[in-house]
């Protein structure tokens, strides 16, 4: 990892401001390796720093699972209700480059969020041309029809106000009203429209996977940090 200067790399991973690494260093809480830190401006590898004798959290970059509830709104913005920015540590909202979301859920889907500050990773799995697949466990208001299967993976099921059908989509029928499908694209709604193009409502929504990622066991509103 290229050095930069020590301030900044604890500033920009959210501890405190880069005057407060000044103090940080005095008080003899941050070490290089085995040695005591003694100016704040030295330029050092970032994954050589200690502080209080613990490594910095993901200094080459964030990236997390969450476990979205139902109710919570990816978007920062006020009055749509709780967000998932809340369910994370407060540290991260501090990171710079900030922390976002990759691949959002509408408010009444749960299920499988990444968590990033890395604009690399959010360009590469939501790229038009990325063929990442998300997997989806639909509820919906009657019992479906195995024909279904061979229309979803067609690829010719048209959503209103769009002027291309989607492209293939691998539709499992798990319980009588109740399909597992997993989509390379990520259009609006998507999940939700497929299915009503054709006459059902979902009623529950839940994704289980994201590109190689898999929710498993991991408890609602609960953030799991991996390494890239």
């Amino acid at each position: 990892m290229s050095p930069r200067r020590l301030d900044r790399i604890v500033s920009s991973l959210g501890y405190c401001s880069r005057r407060e690494v000044r103090d940080l260093v005095a008080d003899g809480r941050i070490r290089i390796g085995e040695d005591l830190a003694t100016r704040a401006d030295v330029r050092v590898d970032p994954e050589l720093v200690r502080l209080d004798n613990e490594p910095l959290e993901a200094p080459g970059g964030l990236l997390a699972m969450l476990h979205k509830p139902i109710g919570y709104v990816c978007t920062r913005a006020d009055g749509e209700g709780p967000t998932v920015y809340e369910l994370l540590p407060p540290r991260w909202m501090s990171r710079n480059p900030r922390v976002t979301t990759i691949g959002r859920l509408d408010k009444d889907t749960s299920g499988l969020l990444l968590i990033t500050d890395q604009g690399d990773l959010v360009h590469r799995y939501t790229s038009p041309k990325s063929d990442c697949e998300k997997v989806y466990v639909a509820e919906v208001d009657h019992d479906l029809d195995e024909s279904l299967i061979a229309i979803f993976a067609s690829g010719t099921v048209m959503l209103r106000g769009e002027e291309k059908p989607c492209l293939p989509a691998k539709l499992e029928i798990i319980a009588p009203s109740t399909a597992r499908l997993t989509l390379t694209e990520g259009r609006y709604h998507q999940v939700r429209r497929m299915f009503a193009s054709q006459g059902w409502h979902v009623e529950k929504l839940h994704r289980t996977h994201f590109g190689d990622y898999e929710l498993g066991d991991l408890a609602e509103g609960e953030v799991a940090p991996m390494h890239r």
